[in-house]
């Protein structure tokens, strides 16, 4: 069962978009490419393509949830038109198969990367990327990576509920140890860029409870009847640090876009 699975409407909801700043980072990263297409391995609810539509005229979004699909598909169904293809596919980022002949001018994957077989997903992507095309590999922190007094509680209470290590649906998470960065660089797309982007973000504990239950590691099925008391605990412990129910935080994303030798 996909660690997503019944999630996707929290993650519609409440998961923070693409930024404009990074989307301009992803167009400019492929302003030469005359016919310009995209593909979003991982692509959820299609935020990606929600954000960066504009420059591209032929898209593909291609996730395993079901359930995910079917909301990229009513997310991004108003961007299509005459002059813009946009297009779904049901497969996870290793076994996706283009159209015959189709090739893509980037490649985006956004706060996925860590779910794929990152090598073999790499290498797949040759054949597919035109020779001045980009594959990009971007996202932020989540709240489990705490950088904050009150993210450390919403974490702390987490980890009273779930125990110490982080969860990924039915089991635990397993950390890559190695930046994206290096893994790029062993790839076919070996030129490796990094442009980090900062963006500041007000939070609500409403909000905060979704996000939360848009994630592997706090879906609403691993609590089974304590849900109720996470919750109540969750806006217990927020409140502990602030008295108007806003909760700022200050997050980047990091881009990681690997191109072929020029």
């Amino acid at each position: 069962m996909s660690n997503f699975a019944g999630l996707a409407a929290y993650y519609s909801e409440f998961r923070p978009g693409i930024p404009p700043k990074v989307a301009q980072v992803l167009a400019d990263a492929v302003a030469g490419e005359p016919h310009r297409t995209l593909l979003d391995l991982g692509t959820g609810t299609g935020q990606v393509i929600q954000a960066l539509h504009k420059p591209f005229v032929d898209i593909i979004g291609a996730d395993p949830d079901i359930e995910m699909l079917e909301l990229a598909e009513k997310n991004c169904q108003p961007f299509a038109s005459p002059g813009r293809i946009i297009r779904f596919f049901g497969a996870s980022a290793e076994s996706f198969a283009a159209p015959d002949g189709w090739r893509a001018s980037l490649v985006t994957i956004c706060r996925a990367f860590h779910w794929m077989e990152q090598s073999r997903v790499l290498a797949s992507l040759e054949p597919i990327v035109h020779s001045g095309g980009a594959v990009a590999i971007f996202g932020d922190s989540s709240f489990w990576e705490a950088s904050s007094e009150w993210k450390k509680g919403v974490r702390a209470v987490i980890q009273e509920f779930l125990g110490e290590r982080r969860r990924a649906g039915g089991g635990v998470f397993s950390h890559h140890n190695r930046p994206y960065s290096e893994i790029l660089a062993e790839s076919p797309f070996h030129e490796v860029e990094e442009v980090t982007v900062p963006v500041r973000r007000t939070w609500t504990a409403d909000s905060i409870l979704g996000y939360l239950y848009s994630t592997s590691f706090a879906a609403p099925p691993l609590f089974g009847d304590r849900l109720s008391s996470f919750e109540a605990r969750i806006r217990e412990v927020l409140a502990q640090h602030s008295s108007s129910d806003t909760y700022e935080e200050d997050n980047e994303f990091l881009i990681r876009l690997g191109r072929r030798s020029s």
